[in-house]
């Protein structure tokens, strides 16, 4: 385990990471061994303080994070994440799981996060754009199109990219596009972006439930966040003829056994920002979300979701991991005695780097692809990396988490390998 002295939370997702990890060096190679404690000790850790002014005059400060977990396959990528929760510790996790995630899908990335511990919800739009170009300032001498990349997390947007990439492009006296993806079509973002984490979700569901013979049609499903992740993955599986049962968002809990029509609840929350009071279906208590019998359950909110107890209760027979790090390790061994089957998020939520690694190829040709071209390679990706995991989990008789993390410590442990210890 690390030893870092900063990091202080026995449970947190940082913990949760360095489990994972401890769980794949059997399955190593013993020269790529030697390298593993790489992956446990993230290359670069910023803290900023933002003093912001704001609308009534007076002076707030906000602590913000960058940290570059690994990059030995390539720059750093990974969103900016805004929410009254955030940690140094959540984002290092955060950031080592875009490690993995790049490299499963064999992107030419390293892993990177970014977050601002703030409550967007209660600034003006005034404030949060001084927060975030306070923020961009201070983090970016070490970002760049070829140095580190953010995108859009939890409680940022296409918005929001658009002003870290005006505020960096400032600094360097010309249009920097490639310096963030996730940012506004007319700004050189990419069609598709936006919705691929959800679709990303339901071809990887899709895929591992022919593994299984699950049949998605008419197949129960639970959804944890009704954002762009688990809003896009609940279109696309009621689209399948699936009967989308319960949802849950920060207002509350929504259950119909007959199944909410999805096209509603859309146009509801729109208007009234959350599933909470939806006529279509009724509310229920929140802890009782996991008990509702489903097929399919879609946690899409936030890490350590999937306690134990939760885990015993559970009547899914597939999850569908749309957050990073729902499910707690020790959670994880009762789903698969249980027999579960768990897509991981390292897969199962790639949709949107994978479009984002679109975004940063068309920006650096100057020349885009449709959402048609777009959707097609992202479905191409997705599948090829669910066939991947599992041809790995079969041969080496582990899970799909652990396949996961097979095929993609190697690449990574093989490039820091290759690359040399500086100095020698």
């Amino acid at each position: 385990m690390s030893n870092l002295s900063y990091v202080d939370a026995e449970n947190g997702a940082w913990q949760t990471f360095l489990a994972q990890i401890d769980r794949v060096a059997p399955y190593l190679s013993g020269d790529l061994q030697e390298y593993i404690d790489t992956l446990k000790r993230p290359k670069r850790a910023l803290i900023v303080d933002l003093p912001i002014v704001m609308d009534d005059g007076s002076i707030q400060h906000f602590e913000g994070y960058r940290v570059q977990h690994n990059l030995s396959r390539g720059p750093g990528k990974g969103g900016i994440r805004y929410h009254p929760n955030v940690e140094l510790s959540e984002v290092m996790a955060l950031s080592a799981w875009m490690t993995i995630k790049t490299a499963v899908l064999n992107l030419p990335f390293g892993g990177a996060k970014g977050g601002v511990r703030v409550d967007p919800r209660k600034l003006s739009t005034r404030e949060l754009e001084r927060l975030t170009r306070r923020y961009t300032s201070e983090i970016a001498h070490i970002i760049g199109p070829q140095k580190d990349i953010p995108a859009p997390d939890v409680g940022t947007n296409a918005n929001v990219m658009g002003w870290i990439m005006d505020t960096y492009s400032s600094a360097q006296g010309h249009t920097v596009t490639g310096v963030v993806t996730g940012k506004p079509v007319h700004l050189g973002g990419s069609l598709g972006r936006v919705k691929a984490t959800g679709r990303g979700v339901y071809v990887t569901g899709y895929e591992a439930a022919k593994k299984i013979n699950l049949k998605v049609d008419g197949a129960k499903v639970s959804v944890q966040g009704f954002g762009n992740v688990g809003s896009e993955a609940a279109n696309l599986f009621y689209a399948s003829n699936a009967k989308i049962v319960c949802i849950q968002d920060h207002t509350g809990t929504i259950l119909n056994e007959a199944g909410i029509d999805v096209p509603s609840l859309n146009a509801y929350v729109e208007k009234n920002q959350g599933v909470l009071g939806f006529d279509g279906a009724a509310q229920i208590d929140n802890e009782h979300f996991w008990d509702v019998e489903t097929d399919i359950l879609i946690p899409a909110a936030l890490e350590s979701q999937i306690t134990v107890d939760r885990a015993r209760r559970l009547t899914a027979k597939m999850i569908l991991e749309g957050a990073n790090g729902p499910t707690y390790p020790a959670a994880d061994d009762i789903l698969i005695e249980r027999g579960i089957t768990i897509v991981p998020d390292v897969i199962c939520n790639a949709g949107g780097v994978t479009v984002s690694y679109f975004e940063w190829v068309q920006d650096f040709a100057s020349y885009f692809w449709s959402e048609e071209e777009i959707n097609e390679r992202l479905d191409r990706l997705m599948v090829q990396a669910v066939e991947d995991v599992w041809s790995c989990a079969t041969q080496n008789k582990c899970t799909l988490r652990t396949a996961a993390y097979i095929l993609a410590c190697e690449r990574i442990l093989k490039a820091r390998k290759e690359r040399g210890i500086f100095p020698g």
